[in-house]
């Protein structure tokens, strides 16, 4: 594997002196890329392109392609992980992923098991390996994962949901039961990070997109407490090198200070929080990635040069911030505007820093 040329993320993440605000979308490899919608086509499915390494890793440089980004991300999907259980992953039109066998009863719920990582999930760490090789020491590759709890909202609901009817009355009603799913998740999670390290990836990020749905009780016992032994588990170096971590928990501002004490190396904030405020309460400890409201997109260049300007202000000086969206680009985005966006990082961040 080639030497990183481009390592300003990963120093970031570290907190260490960089020369400008690194920045990289999430889900930046997309459908608001008309050359990601033809390979798709190409492949048949969403599915037939996440589980082929050669689809996947031209859709993952597809976006460095076109912009300067400081870091790629594996193209892949949270749910290859409960798919890779036997649930029966598939994406019904126009309803986004569904399991044909959602865990409903205790019977299935006690049967399930940590898959075999190395055989189901080949094609990931596969895919992993090919990105490294193709990316040649440009920018760092992130691998990543859904955290128990989300993965668990998915797995119980049998896909998408608007209230999380199902699985919080497991939680309420049968906690034993959902405690049971999340242990093996979070087993499984951290077999499946530490794989896409091995692999090549240099960075791990747990995307926790549903734990903010929950009471502040709940989300320590039933999302944090998971995530906590997940990064305790995770590989931190490999040939020589630190491999950061970074935790995500959509909608959990309210819980900083208690995230960043599981031992991540970076928060990610979403939009609703202030991330000078974040820096000020848990900036000593871990680095913040975000956090403009992935709507802004949708304004004109100058309007989404301002938010940034907004953005980068708020942090203030210093390193310890990886430029971000509160959550995923829309596929409706204009991709010239997320080209607005990376190139108003990197000229107006400089101002923040001193060159290392």
């Amino acid at each position: 594997m080639s030497t990183l040329k481009n390592d300003t993320f990963i120093r970031a993440l570290l907190r260490q002196p960089t020369p400008y605000t690194p920045v990289w979308i999430m889900r930046q490899a997309g459908r608001y890329l008309p050359e990601y919608n033809e390979t798709r086509r190409r492949a048949g499915s969403f599915l037939g392109l996440a589980k082929n390494p050669d689809y996947a890793t031209e859709v993952t440089l597809q976006p460095l392609a076109r912009f300067p980004l400081d870091a790629a991300i594996l193209f892949s999907d949270i749910l290859t992980v409960p798919d890779a259980m036997g649930l029966g992953l598939y994406f019904a039109e126009g309803e986004g992923p569904r399991f044909e066998q959602p865990l409903r009863n205790e019977a299935a719920i006690r049967a399930l098991a940590v898959p075999d990582i190395g055989a189901s999930l080949r094609y990931v760490t596969d895919a992993v390996s090919q990105i490294r090789r193709a990316l040649d020491g440009k920018v760092p590759l992130i691998g990543f994962s859904g955290s128990p709890y989300t993965l668990a909202c998915y797995m119980v609901e049998g896909g998408a949901s608007l209230d999380f009817r199902t699985i919080k009355t497991m939680l309420y009603e049968r906690p034993d039961l959902l405690h049971h799913i999340l242990d093996i998740n979070a087993r499984a999670v951290t077999a499946y990070l530490n794989a896409q390290i091995e692999a090549g990836a240099q960075v791990v990020m747990i995307f926790d997109t549903w734990g903010g749905s929950l009471s502040a009780a709940a989300y320590r016992e039933f999302s944090l407490n998971y995530m906590q032994r997940i990064v305790a588990g995770l590989a931190r170096e490999r040939d020589g090198a630190r491999v950061p971590s970074i935790v995500f928990t959509k909608g959990g501002g309210l819980w900083l200070e208690e995230i960043a004490a599981i031992g991540c190396d970076a928060l990610g904030l979403d939009w609703s929080t202030d991330i000078g405020r974040a820096r000020v309460r848990v900036g000593a400890h871990v680095a913040l990635q975000g956090n403009v409201d992935p709507m802004t997109l949708f304004a004109q260049p100058e309007q989404i040069r301002a938010q940034v300007a907004q953005v980068l202000a708020s942090y203030g000086h210093g390193t310890g911030h990886v430029f971000n969206l509160g959550h995923g680009v829309s596929q409706f985005t204009p991709p010239e505007h997320v080209g607005a966006l990376v190139g108003a990082v990197h000229d107006l961040s400089c101002a923040y820093h001193v060159a290392p």
